[in-house]
């Protein structure tokens, strides 16, 4: 094999890995729904056609092992679509269990020495609890094989095989395909009991196309799978093929019209094509029928007229042509569907990110030259290219923006194996799965939930007869909830179970010498208590307290995404935990301040409004902190100069941002005001990783660096600061 052709292939073996890994999803999310809706035929054919398009993807790539297995899943799968089974919590399992095996040969699949004995072992016992849910077991199995040779089916009369008209499209080598390998699969489904190669179109020599496919091949197959089973063969290929399909028996009709789509008029490709079926043993008679128009030397038009007198007319013979030209009409609109979207890798993603990044920087110091020489002319051409250039930006963004409910989507399987692992009644409950965030993050918060909500199985939700005796539902409730909130996302996992315990965490942190005994806490300062470093409960309690295993990693992987955790409860009826997340890691609109001699940029989505600084802040020239009155609410203030002990500006005219923190407001004393500005946020070195506050950099126009304020971080650094203080 060249090394392009050896590229080629490990591209497409790629692509397939990747496309299996979305048909395990939906196979696992389409069994999941059966288990509450075992009578859904959609699901369950969702299901089947996922472990169906596993199963022939792996048989193109040889992927042996995986076929085998697969097959016996898809064949209990079918005999549950016919209504030879019914769907049980034993089969459900058993099904399930599938799904984990074939997640496993597909992760061994190309590995050198072929899958470990372990591996196969393990998809053994999982292919015999498959095989038992039909009623065989490995031993009928394996007498049953030793009774039936190998062999393909005993050929049936041509009466009974079944007439197949394959045309490969030109594109079809480009696109992966192996029309050989089509062939060898159906060899595993029947006999090919004849074949026949058309080679009318394919052209000369000189003007052959050696990556262009020209393949037409007739076929009579013999086999006792349905239609749906012949056709389910080909349909990887329903978008690079034109596959016809005549059942055993069908009418002369049925054959005039697969002639017509072949041949159009072409009076002597179609005779090619007459001859090419009566040597497959298709009888007919052809009879000349005058072709309209006035010339009288024309050729005759062959055409169909019966077949032999022993195979009966098919009903509906007609009615199937019909529907293969509006399968042939759907395929066309699937293919419209599927050009909507393409595969992009994540690293050149990325990398235009960066390049539209570095376009804002350099657009904003055009921007600052274009200012400095006043020419209106240049600002208003520069002003255009700017608008445009943000436009740019939330376009680029916007294509790594995904729902959150992908991963919300994960949890399902979890919350379900969980539950009969511990012996409760759960029901998860998902909301805001539309809710959308950057795919980085997306995949960066997967573990810290599931950390959480297994949490809040294992120790938050209580057992059904624990719930029973304290008037509630037998069945707990576990809920997942995303949204949009002040240029953040929010994503919520709460549960109507025991709630937090005050006393019990208030005293296993004074037992750990996590807070001295005498002192006195807050509801909210005494639940943060659990994302400490070394709060944990080794015992086997009944109580909230397990909750603390692990939480400080669950809070430091949210905090490295600039994010913020927060824990609310309420004694027996739940508790919710509640993650803040920024919508993107890459750029956002800011709002670009001063204070003394270093610029800030605080998001624009958190900023309210701008005022002076009111007088009541301004007869304590000396404070850090304090409150106003905002038209009769009272709001905290932080003066970032005195916090940061950096000297004012040399201005009489201070201003006063109002931010939004939470569902609360906070107001920020600067020393200017400098506008929006687009920014590009640059990770801080590791140097500056204690710096809770701060949520990166960015570059000016002019070059120098501004800091980037997480408001959330701020003011918690402002709190620990006035407790130290009051200490």
């Amino acid at each position: 094999m060249h090394d392009d052709d050896a590229e080629i292939l490990a591209i497409a073996r790629a692509g397939f890995l990747e496309e299996a890994q979305e048909m395990l999803h939906q196979y696992e999310a389409a069994l999941l729904v059966l288990e509450n809706d075992p009578q859904n035929a959609e699901q369950l054919n969702a299901a089947f056609r996922a472990a169906h398009t596993i199963k022939g993807g792996a048989g193109m790539f040889g992927f042996d092992d995986v076929v085998r297995f697969t097959h016996v899943a898809e064949t209990l799968l079918d005999a549950l679509r016919e209504g030879r089974k019914a769907l049980d919590a034993e089969c459900m399992d058993a099904l399930l269990a599938s799904r984990d095996q074939m997640e496993a040969l597909l992760a061994e699949v190309g590995h050198e020495g072929g899958t470990p004995q372990e591996v196969l072992a393990r998809a053994q016992a999982v292919s015999h609890r498959l095989m038992q849910q039909m009623g065989m077991t490995p031993e009928t199995e394996a007498d049953d094989s030793a009774q039936a040779p190998a062999a393909t089916p005993v050929a049936a009369p041509s009466s009974q095989a079944w007439h197949l008209s394959l045309r490969f499209l030109a594109d079809a080598l480009r696109n992966g395909l192996d029309p050989l390998a089509f062939l060898r699969y159906m060899a595993g489904l029947g006999e090919i009991q004849a074949l026949h190669l058309m080679h009318a179109e394919v052209p000369a020599l000189d003007a052959l196309d050696a990556e262009a496919c020209h393949l037409w091949i007739e076929l009579s197959f013999v086999t006792d799978k349905s239609r749906q089973e012949i056709e389910g063969v080909f349909e990887f290929a329903a978008e690079d093929s034109d596959v016809q399909i005549l059942e055993p028996g069908s009418a002369p009709a049925a054959f005039e019209a697969l002639a017509e789509r072949r041949c159009g008029s072409d009076a002597a490709q179609r005779a090619l094509l007459y001859e090419v079926w009566r040597g497959m043993g298709v009888q007919f008679e052809v009879i000349e029928v005058p072709v309209a128009g006035p010339d009288e030397t024309a050729e005759p038009l062959p055409r169909i007229e019966r077949r032999a007198e022993n195979q009966p007319r098919a009903k509906g013979a007609d009615r199937r042509s019909g529907e293969g030209d509006r399968r042939e009409g759907g395929r066309d609109r699937r293919a419209g569907d599927d050009t909507r979207f393409i595969r992009v890798r994540a690293d050149k993603l990325d990398a235009l990110i960066d390049l539209i990044g570095e376009l804002v920087i350099a657009g904003s110091g055009a921007q600052m030259v274009a200012h400095q020489g006043a020419d209106p002319t240049t600002q208003e051409a520069l002003q255009r290219v700017m608008a445009l250039m943000q436009d740019t930006r939330d376009a680029t963004l916007g294509l790594r923006m995904v729902p959150v409910g992908e991963t919300f989507g994960r949890f399902q399987r979890v919350v379900r194996d969980v539950a009969r692992q511990l012996g409760k009644e759960i029901e998860l409950v998902v909301s805001g799965g539309d809710t959308e965030m950057d795919k980085s993050m997306v995949d960066a918060i997967a573990d810290p939930l599931m950390h959480l909500v297994r949490n809040s199985m294992d120790h938050g939700l209580e057992p059904p007869e624990e719930r029973e005796a304290a008037g509630k539902p037998r069945t707990g409730q576990l809920r997942l909830n995303a949204f949009h909130e002040a240029g953040s996302i929010v994503i919520e996992v709460g549960d109507d179970g025991r709630g937090l315990s005050r006393e019990r965490i208030l005293a296993k942190a004074i037992e750990r010498q996590l807070v001295e005994a005498d002192a006195v806490l807050s509801d909210p300062d005494i639940y943060q208590l659990i994302f400490q470093p070394g709060f944990s409960t080794a015992e086997q309690v009944t109580d909230l307290s397990g909750r603390g295993v692990g939480m400080d990693v669950v809070k430091r992987n949210i905090e490295a995404l600039r994010g913020q955790i927060h824990l609310s409860s309420t004694p027996g009826q739940g508790a919710c935990t509640q993650i803040r997340l920024p919508l993107t890691l890459a750029m956002i609109d800011g709002f670009l301040t001063q204070v003394g001699e270093v610029h800030y940029v605080l998001p624009l989505a958190v900023v309210s409004e701008c005022i002076g600084v009111p007088p009541e802040v301004q007869r304590h020239p000396h404070q850090v902190s304090g409150t106003f009155n905002l038209r009769g609410e009272i709001v905290p203030w932080l003066d970032l100069a005195r916090f940061y002990r950096c000297p004012a500006a040399a201005t009489s005219k201070r201003s006063l941002v109002v931010v939004r923190e939470g569902q609360g407001r906070v107001g920020l004393i600067v020393d200017r005001l400098k506008g929006e500005h687009q920014t590009v946020i640059k990770p801080l070195s590791s140097l500056f990783r204690h710096v809770k506050a701060l949520a990166g950099a960015t570059i000016l126009g002019s070059g120098e660096v501004a800091l980037v304020l997480d408001v959330n971080g701020l003011m918690n650094a402002a709190r620990q600061h006035d407790r130290a203080r009051a200490a």
